[in-house]
């Protein structure tokens, strides 16, 4: 398989996800981390709203699955595939997780910490993860405007 065929893959993961959280009332995004080896240590999707934590971002709830599965803090050899650019308190968590690669889906104009608003990832910090993204852009696009037309619809 080629990169661009895991990110793929791995992104079609991440939106299966996003779905889930969609079908909850929560805001559609999903994530995964890869490790080196092909096997997902960790995955999750939005649920501020289900359990009233603020802290429980996608890319957070897959990051601390990961840390569990492999043992440890350091996912140094892992790739964490998101469907929306990760907000600045995510971007914080992926460089302190020391996070290798982050390949995400829609760019967030609004709260995007990875090359909307700024780039967390060009801060020169012990640990700077490579970024691609673009990956699914359109899917991962449609849902989240899917959903809050959904959400406006229900006010009206």
């Amino acid at each position: 398989m080629t990169q661009n065929e895991q990110d793929i893959y791995y992104m079609q993961q991440a939106l299966s996800l996003a779905e889930k959280a969609y079908t909850l009332g929560e805001v559609p995004i999903g994530a995964v981390v890869v490790w080196e080896d092909g096997s997902v240590a960790g995955e999750g999707f939005n649920a501020r709203e289900s359990e009233k934590n603020a802290l429980l971002h996608a890319e957070l709830v897959a990051i601390d699955k990961a840390c569990k599965t492999l043992g440890g803090w350091r996912l140094h050899k892992a790739t964490l595939y998101v469907t929306v650019e990760p907000c600045v308190m995510c971007a914080g968590a992926i460089v302190n997780a020391r996070i290798r690669r982050v390949v995400f889906g829609a760019k967030d104009p609004r709260f995007g910490a990875m090359g909307s608003l700024f780039n967390v990832a060009e801060i020169p910090f012990n640990h700077t993860p490579e970024v691609t993204s673009g990956i699914l852009e359109e899917e991962c696009e449609a849902l989240m405007k899917r959903f809050f037309l959904s959400l406006r619809e229900k006010r009206t």
